[in-house]
């Protein structure tokens, strides 16, 4: 099991919003069913097979291209537990747990 954080930024878009970005990029999330997906202020959590995770992060690089954009740069931090199944709400399981329990 894997977990990610992936930012895909556009650059030389012809305004400062990047939401519309953003917002194409879940609805191609939204529509496969390889990884487990998780939208946050600053980025996209994924969850599943690092082949998986790896295979969708390629697909979502492109979605700023196939909109006109000239240029994108994309962010991904790639976590991969081979001792245990971890998912990301096992994560923040785990720190809450410490900070309730002190």
């Amino acid at each position: 099991m894997a977990t990610a954080d992936l930012t895909v930024i556009a650059l030389g878009r012809p305004d400062a919003s990047a939401s519309a970005y953003i917002a194409e990029i879940q609805r191609r999330l939204a529509a496969q069913d390889r990884v487990r997906y998780k939208l946050h202020a600053m980025g996209t959590s994924l969850e599943g097979t690092t082949a998986d995770v790896l295979a969708v992060v390629g697909e979502l690089h492109e979605v700023p291209f196939a909109m006109g954009v000239p240029r994108v740069y994309t962010v991904l931090k790639l976590d991969e537990r081979r001792d245990k199944e971890q998912t990301l709400d096992d994560k923040v399981a785990s720190v809450e747990r410490l900070l309730r329990d002190g």
